[in-house]
């Protein structure tokens, strides 16, 4: 699964983990607490662009709308579909995009 400590590019960010059942939820943030990156036992979600979201859909059957971040992001399957790169991309995007949108507001 997704080792976000080995992503390059990314600043400083904080982790919870959230518990259902047996499973957990692991809920990353930037420092001022916004999430950028969800990691569930077989999902992982990004924020990325509404566009990029769609064009990731229709061209990967596993990566579909996030439920935690709607139409502003994606959760894909980690199935081979994508590479760790383009993973690791997907992460670097979803922080960038989540400390801009911060400093927006």
């Amino acid at each position: 699964m997704l080792e976000i400590e080995k992503i390059t590019g990314i600043g400083e960010y904080g982790k919870e983990v959230r518990k259902h059942g047996d499973e957990e939820d692991l809920i990353y943030r930037v420092p001022s607490g916004k999430a950028f990156l969800v990691v569930r036992p077989k999902t992982i979600e990004v924020r990325c662009d509404e566009k990029l979201g769609r064009v990731l859909r229709e061209r990967y059957e596993s990566v579909m709308e996030s439920r935690y971040f709607g139409r502003g992001g994606i959760e894909l399957v980690p199935s081979g579909q994508l590479t760790d790169e383009e993973i690791a991309d997907l992460v670097r995007l979803s922080y960038n995009l989540t400390v801009e949108k911060e400093a927006e507001e």
